[in-house]
């Protein structure tokens, strides 16, 4: 094994092991938020989706590319390629929806109430979670349909044209019109929710900075001093993947432009395809006080349980 791939290995293998354990912790503290505290707020919730979705791209994808560079051959046949192809994409674009649900979220919940409609719309944003949820699948999941059409274990001999080698399984577009449509629609949709995200976030910033003080009344009288760091939060997400979004779609451009793609070309756009889902978890916790509190809380429990457990063993 060369150093260049050695590099790329360790790199995956990294990034695939710190983000699926980042994102466990995230929806195991939060799994015990809700079973001590009976409840999750409405961006918590949004928050552990966030997760849940993340842990599953870095499964459906990191993972079987990781144990292909590591030199794992045959890693699934036909139906494997399709199920796990088809599993990223809906993650995927769940990703960028979810981000952008909580941004909006958020910004609405921010925003000055202008009139009882506006009011009573603030007041429906918990109850409307779940169809947005149910929804947002349902539309990914039909959107993405087509992936697994296109989608077959590698074959030996030479890679055809307009295929994308992603070691373990190809996607096979055929002609260049069927590789362009899809490329272009994808890029498309993303833009759609990224340019949605950026709205929103930009709204947060302009309430956020023209009513200071307001924010500060109400952190003072009815604790909208979280509601300011949530907003902070959220923005920073956003950040985040718009920054990994942009390195992304730079490089599908320049694949959508030619008939063979590297094979490292696309071993490159994973992985900052993946980084957000990487990087994400640990934000969260280090920015959410509740999901610290947790973790902190039960590293403390282990630490004085084994304190205990010696103590037990020093009498005997």
């Amino acid at each position: 094994m060369d150093l260049c791939v050695t590099i790329k290995g360790v790199s995956f293998l990294l990034q695939t092991g710190m983000g699926i354990l980042g994102n466990v912790v995230v929806i195991l503290a939060y799994a015990h938020i809700l079973f001590s505290d009976r409840r999750l707020q409405p961006v918590d919730i949004i928050l552990c989706h966030l997760a849940f979705v993340n842990l599953l791209l870095l499964l459906t994808r990191c993972v079987p590319l990781t144990m292909t560079v590591f030199g794992l051959k045959d890693l699934l046949n036909d139906p494997g390629c399709k199920v796990v192809i088809y599993a990223y994409r809906v993650s995927r674009s769940l990703s960028v929806c979810i981000t952008c649900m909580l941004s909006v979220f958020q910004a609405v919940t921010l925003s000055p109430a202008a009139g009882p409609r506006w009011s009573s719309l603030k007041a429906r944003l918990p109850s409307l979670l779940l169809p947005t949820f149910v929804g947002l699948w349902c539309l990914n999941m039909a959107v993405c349909i087509a992936a697994p059409m296109f989608t077959t274990a590698p074959r030996n001999g030479t890679v055809p044209a307009f295929t994308l080698n992603l070691g373990y399984c190809h996607v096979d577009f055929r002609d260049s019109l069927s590789y362009v449509i899809n490329g272009a629609s994808l890029t498309v949709r993303d833009f759609a929710f990224v340019g949605l995200m950026l709205w929103s976030s930009s709204y947060i910033l302009l309430v956020l900075h023209r009513h200071s003080r307001k924010v500060r009344n109400i952190r003072r009288a009815q604790g909208g001093g979280m509601e300011s760091r949530a907003a902070k939060m959220v923005i920073t997400l956003v950040v985040l993947y718009v920054v990994f979004f942009g390195i992304d779609n730079v490089i599908w451009i320049y694949m959508l432009t030619v008939a063979k793609v590297s094979p490292d070309v696309a071993d490159m756009k994973i992985f900052f395809s993946s980084s957000y889902a990487f990087l994400s978890p640990y934000f969260i916790i280090s920015s959410n006080k509740k999901v610290k509190s947790r973790i902190t809380c039960t590293a403390s429990d282990q630490e004085q349980q084994s304190v205990d457990t010696q103590e037990s063993n020093d009498k005997v």
